[in-house]
């Protein structure tokens, strides 16, 4: 029986696990390590029982110097009020949480001199890693992070030169508008996101991709090149609708984007789904509660963490890039055009 009242006087260590488990301390180290996978062995389960009844915690201080490093990884993100990153850096957490580490954020906007400011901050407080959900197809930070010798990988955006975990944009722009192809829309608007982005050209790319194999034309001014947020879906519907001569559906290439292009149809007097259909992407949590719910491609942000955190330090990732497969998800915003 373990001696609680003992235990209870002083710091639990490893050894004193080790004792009381009459195992040796390099088999209790390795059951108790929660950045591995967990034994059921009938060993590693007396030896967490006998952990948990002398209140060992785990010192990630002290193992963090033990390995050079201080169990932290730095996020950045252009800003957290934009839901896609807000849920990408929670998924990121948690993927570092299961390994045993602490995820800080440091948010950036658009520009590039803060972009670096804040990779020096997060630098200087000693982070073991960097995951940059910021990268620009023309961003010079990853370059220097490169020749720095600086462990880092980009998420949801690519350079196309470093490790990049990300979705397959290009497959998610093809399933929006073969969606909308299928239903029986032949003239489709499309709202891109900014154009130094990789996922605003991908995702172009795919919807092009999908209108060729259909031998649908493009018309002139159906597409429209402008940023992520709601603001922008706005102003890209109006000029896509304000005409007498409108589409009948526009796949838009984020959910702030289709928002504002609900938001501004319903002000037309427009019904999203019989009178314009409208695909978003990212399928953030609250596009299934508008009123007419989005038809979305998904995007599986925490398997883009676990493959980003999987990488950030795989020397032989050092110029791989891996896609997650998105999924559609049709909800009541599409629907064949009016006859």
């Amino acid at each position: 029986m373990v001696d609680i009242d003992s235990a209870a006087r002083h710091v639990v260590t490893l050894k004193d696990v080790a004792v009381a488990s009459g195992v040796s301390i390099s088999t209790v180290s390795r059951v108790l390590d929660d950045r591995t996978p967990r034994s059921r062995s009938a060993t590693a389960e007396r030896v967490r029982a006998v952990a948990d009844e002398l209140g060992y915690r785990r010192n990630v201080s002290a193992s963090s110097l033990r390995r050079g490093a201080t169990g932290t990884i730095g996020v950045l993100v252009p800003r957290l009020t934009d839901a896609v990153m807000a849920l990408m850096f929670e998924a990121i957490e948690r993927a570092a949480h299961r390994r045993g580490y602490f995820a800080v954020v440091a948010t950036c906007g658009d520009d590039a001199d803060e972009e670096r400011r804040a990779t020096e901050t997060l630098l200087g407080r000693g982070v073991d890693g960097l995951v940059l959900a910021t990268a620009r197809l023309d961003d010079a930070l990853p370059a220097s992070l490169r020749e720095r010798g600086i462990a880092h990988v980009l998420a949801l955006r690519s350079d196309g030169v470093s490790p990049s975990s990300l979705g397959d944009d290009e497959t998610g722009g093809y399933l929006a508008v073969r969606h909308l192809l299928d239903l029986g829309h032949r003239d489709i608007g499309v709202i891109t996101g900014p154009w130094f982005t990789s996922s605003g050209r991908d995702r172009r790319a795919g919807a092009e991709r999908a209108l060729r194999e259909a031998g649908v034309a493009l018309r002139d001014g159906r597409i429209l090149a402008v940023g992520y947020g709601l603001d922008h879906g706005i102003e890209a519907a109006r000029k896509l609708l304000g005409g007498p001569d409108r589409p009948t559906a526009v796949f838009a290439a984020n959910d702030n984007l289709a928002v504002g292009v609900s938001t501004v149809a319903q002000s037309m007097g427009l019904d999203a789904g019989p009178d314009l259909s409208i695909v978003g992407y990212n399928d953030i949590p609250l596009v299934s509660r508008l009123p007419v719910p989005l038809t979305s491609v998904r995007t599986h942000f925490d398997r883009i963490a676990e493959v980003a955190l999987d990488m950030l330090w795989d020397a032989d990732a050092a110029a791989r890039i891996e896609r997650t497969m998105p999924t559609l998800i049709p909800r009541a915003s599409t629907a064949p055009p009016r006859l």
